[in-house]
């Protein structure tokens, strides 16, 4: 092993760690709960919550099962009526992870935020909230509160990557992990290019990293590689390694503490 190789911290080694997870991992396409994939992710979480992680979630979904459960047929161009989805949709959400967590006896905390919390000293707060639950051993579950502040919805922040990023921030991460529907960063969109081919690590994000970045997958997705190279920006110029990982398998979490080669992992600014 070369000295590169042993400067490069172990997962393993990683402690607090927030998991966001995407509309595309936690749903059908019908906007519904993918539930056998759901019960999963939270067994994994709750079990790597037992072994002595600081888990902290950012959960999308909350749009995608409001429009499940109204019934629509298709995402709403209106945001008064995206809003009103999330409203439906993060109650849903919560019910469903304050009961599966509680299967496994561990207790989960909302934590709704804001653009405008984060860009005040409201993120010292926010921070300092996550921080005590976590002392008191509660997963904090995060989302933007996109009953009030439309900036997700109207695409202004874009979506919860880069949320999930800044989160780790104040919250002082060891690791961001970006659950979602591929298995992280290829040299081409591998949809399209068969000799697409997997990128392990990227050391630096520059100009040939960001041209690789395409568009949201899924229709009730709003993220896309674009928005995850954003998030890596923002997590490792904040001293934060960033993996990204196919969420269709929760136990590749397992994988990933296990020092296994999953995902593409973007390396910290030193």
């Amino acid at each position: 092993m070369d000295t590169k190789e042993q400067s490069v911290r172990k997962l393993s080694d990683c402690k607090r760690v927030v998991i966001k997870l995407g509309t595309s991992t936690l749903t059908h396409p019908t906007g519904r709960m993918n539930l056998r994939r759901f019960h999963n992710l939270v067994r994994v979480m709750a079990d790597l919550h037992n072994a002595g992680k600081e888990l902290i979630l950012v959960s999308s979904g909350a749009v995608g099962l409001g429009i499940g459960k109204l019934g629509l047929r298709e995402r709403p161009t209106a945001t008064p009526e995206k809003q009103a989805c999330a409203a439906v949709g993060q109650c849903e959400l919560m019910y469903l992870y304050d009961r599966q967590f509680a299967n496994y006896s561990v207790t989960v905390g909302q934590v709704l935020l804001t653009k405008a919390v984060l860009n005040t000293d409201g993120g010292t707060n926010a921070g300092n909230c996550i921080e005590q639950l976590l002392k008191m051993g509660i997963v904090p579950i995060v989302n933007e509160n996109d009953t009030v502040a439309i900036d997700e919805l109207e695409l202004e922040i874009g979506e919860n990557d880069s949320l999930a990023a800044i989160v780790a921030g104040i919250s002082k991460a060891d690791l961001l992990i970006l659950m979602s529907d591929i298995d992280g960063l290829y040299s081409a969109d591998p949809h399209k290019d068969a000799d697409a081919h997997l990128i392990p690590i990227v050391e630096k994000i520059d100009a040939s990293i960001e041209s690789i970045a395409g568009g949201a997958g899924t229709p009730n997705a709003r993220g896309g590689m674009a928005t995850k190279i954003s998030a890596a920006k923002i997590a490792t110029q904040a001293g934060i390694d960033m993996v990204i990982v196919n969420g269709q398998r929760p136990e590749v979490l397992y994988d990933l503490f296990e020092d296994a080669q999953v995902g593409t992992r973007f390396l910290a600014k030193k």
